[in-house]
Parts: structure tokens; sequence; C-alpha cells
């Protein structure tokens, strides 16, 4: 088996970050110095895949614009910097807008048509996996899935006891070698009384295409959304092999969801950047230096006023 296609769903409306995301696409957001869903992109690619489909919605028309090779842009607008954000001959980016948004099971069912019999990826265009390696998670589980004969395979991480209000959370059964282990359950947002664990879906999957079947039959779930969770829920209990493989302790997941979400993962992405982050470190120390005491120099004002 070989997986060379993603899924990327990008057509939900933001309402989180509203103002910022009016006009803006949420995954369009930067982190570090580039949009995050660029960073997911390129992610997948060097995972291996060379055919990806973007599932946008209303008012989504700049992701299509900003992956367009074509981008209107010469080096001498850039001062010379500008370059393909991919090599166009062993990737191609492909759209489908899905409508009205009705949760990530219904954006998902977007792509049966493009997918058709192959296993696939689905990596959410709101998040980030950074690492030593970005694409190493992703290369575990592809690694995992198809060595395991998987139906299903999902990226986890480890969250506290209150996050799992927020995230599908796996119950985890046998390991299934040395990076992956039998998912036996999987609840939506399940909250620290019902949570059968504290792995919680990071974003990134690999199904077979039976999942088409089940997303056809979904009725909505949790806030009234067709729920992805619940269509592999009941892959599970009908004996299809599922398996999670954790991220290790030097990735993180980095999400775009709200305002909280987004500055700490803006804040680690220019902090940790290998140009710039240095110097943001020296400033965030000056500056947390100056609100905790007031009489430490402010770095915004000149050292010798």
């Amino acid at each position: 088996m070989q997986i060379t296609k993603a899924v990327v769903p990008a057509g939900g409306r933001g309402t989180r970050l509203y103002p910022v995301t009016k006009s803006q696409p949420k995954e369009m957001l930067p982190l570090g110095t580039k949009p995050t869903i660029q960073g997911v992109a390129e992610e997948v690619v060097a995972a291996g895949i060379s055919d990806i489909l973007i599932i946008t919605g209303d008012a989504k028309r700049a992701v299509e614009d900003h992956f367009d090779p074509g981008n209107g842009l010469s080096a001498e607008d850039v001062g010379g910097r500008t370059r393909p954000l991919f090599d166009y001959s062993r990737v191609k980016f492909y759209y489908s807008r899905q409508g009205k948004p009705r949760g990530l099971g219904d954006a998902v069912l977007c792509g049966e048509r493009f997918v058709g019999e192959e296993h696939f990826i689905v990596a959410l265009g709101d998040c980030l996996i950074t690492g030593p390696e970005p694409a190493g998670p992703l290369r575990r589980m592809v690694a995992a899935h198809i060595e395991c004969e998987a139906d299903i395979s999902i990226i986890v991480q480890q969250v506290d006891a209150e996050a799992t209000k927020r995230y599908g959370i796996v119950r985890p059964g046998a390991d299934m070698g040395a990076h992956a282990f039998a998912m036996e359950d999987i609840i939506e947002k399940p909250g620290p009384a019902r949570a059968p664990s504290r792995y919680a879906v990071a974003a990134r999957y690999i199904f077979s295409p039976a999942i088409f079947q089940y997303l056809a039959e979904l009725t909505p779930g949790v806030g009234s959304e067709m729920q992805l969770t619940d269509a592999i829920r009941q892959m599970v209990a009908d004996g299809h092999r599922a398996l999670a493989v954790p991220l290790e302790a030097s990735e993180r997941r980095l999400d775009v969801g709200n305002f909280t979400g987004y500055s700490k993962a803006f804040f680690r992405t220019m902090l940790t950047h290998e140009e710039y982050g240095e110097g943001l470190r020296s400033y965030a120390a000056k500056l947390l230096a100056h609100l905790r005491d007031p009489t430490n120099p402010d770095p915004d004002l000149p050292a010798d006023p």
C-alpha cells in the first residue's frame, strides 16, 4: 500500500476568532513566517503526499489564491525573495467547496470522489504539528497504518483532564509495535468524568475508503454537527482495525481555533524561529520584566532618552 492523497478541511467559519476572521480565513493566519495552512501542506508533502484536496467554504478564496503557482508577485516586488511554495511538478492541489459548514464529518465526506478506493490522510488546516522533524508523526502513523493493515489511524496527544471537554478522546488498547497502540473506542468531548483516557485526537488521521459509508449515514452529534468522531466510533464498534500513534515528548500540536490557542501557537513559532527567535526571546524577557516591575526599562522605549 502507498498513501499519496490528503484531504485538508479548511471550511470552518472561525467564529471564535471573530473579527479577525471576518474576511480572513483562520487557516491563513500566520504561524511564524507563513500561513498556518502552508505549514500543514508542507508537513503532508514531506510525508510523501503528492495530491492534496483542500475543502474550502464561504469567503475562503484566499486559501486557493495562496497555493496558486502564479501568485502575481515578481522577484522585484519583494526584493528578490520570492520562490515557488512547492515543486508543483511533484504535488498538485485541488479544491472543493463544502457549502454550508456542517461539521468535520461532512467536510471529509466532500473528499469521497477525490479519494476513490485509496487510503488517505486527513490533516486539519488550522493545526500544525511541530517538533525536531515536523513530518515525523505523520511518517510514523503512515508506517504503522501500513504495517498493521489498519482501517483507521489517528495521531494523539496527552492532555490535562479539563481539556478532555474539547477533544475526541480515545480508549487505549494493546500496544501495536513501538509507536502505536490499538484504539478500542473514541468519544467526542467527554469531559473528565467520562473520558476513557487523556489521549486526545491531534488533528491527523488516516482512513480507508470505508469511512465514507459511515460518514454518509451520520446524524448530527455534538454541537448539532456531523462529527467525524461518531463515524470513527461506529467503525471501531464494527470491527475495523484502528490505531493511535502518540506524539513524542518533543512534539507539539499548535491549534489556531481560538485566541488563546492562536496566541500561544504564534508565540512558540516565533520565539523558536531559526532566524528571528533569539532576538524575540531577548525582547520578550525584557518586556516581561517591565510588566512585572515598571521600574525596569520598557524595551519599546529608547535606552537613552
